[in-house]
């Protein structure tokens, strides 16, 4: 069964493959939607228990924590009327040791930090994104290390195409 220490070992076991093998090449964590809250995880392990600070930190469809994710998630909002909700679906994740709190990662995040959101983003509203922006620029020290970018609804990269913005590779260098 997968587990949120499970992810994080196995990507740690990633980073140093990477790092032992780049020379003095840039690694950046990118994650996107549910590994959004593994890079957070990793990069604030690495900070802590290896005083490793990574070079950067992209987020992209982000969220605050798991539990408020997935009480914000739009499909999930047709069953919070129903009693027991918080403890069958919300309570469950805690349970299954599930809770990605990137929010509290990124209050002790040093190195920069990119979060991308979709404007039309259907499955992690933009709110929790800029909700995890503004809890990262007022613990960071050095604010201009905190961007937020969006993606305007017209141009329809909702979720899951914010990588197919040509645009893309000149917002990130």
């Amino acid at each position: 069964h997968p587990t949120e220490s499970g992810f994080t070992t196995d990507v740690l076991a990633l980073y140093d493959w990477a790092k032992a093998r780049s020379g003095n090449s840039s690694i950046l964590f990118w994650g996107h939607s549910l590994g959004t809250g593994i890079a957070t995880n990793v990069a604030r392990k690495l900070q802590e228990e290896r005083g490793v600070q990574v070079d950067a930190v992209i987020l992209e469809s982000s969220y605050t924590n798991v539990r408020e994710a997935a009480a914000h998630i739009p499909i999930s909002k047709i069953y919070h009327q129903f009693p027991g909700f918080e403890y069958l679906v919300l309570d469950s994740l805690a349970l299954g040791n599930m809770f990605f709190h990137s929010d509290e990662n990124v209050k002790v995040l040093a190195c920069p930090l990119l979060i991308l959101h979709a404007e039309d983003d259907a499955v992690l509203p933009l709110h929790l994104g800029r909700k995890l922006f503004e809890t990262a620029r007022s613990a960071y020290k050095d604010k201009t290390k905190v961007k937020f970018i969006t993606f305007p609804e017209k141009l329809g990269l909702g979720h899951d195409y914010i990588s197919f913005n040509p645009e893309l590779p000149a917002l990130v260098k």
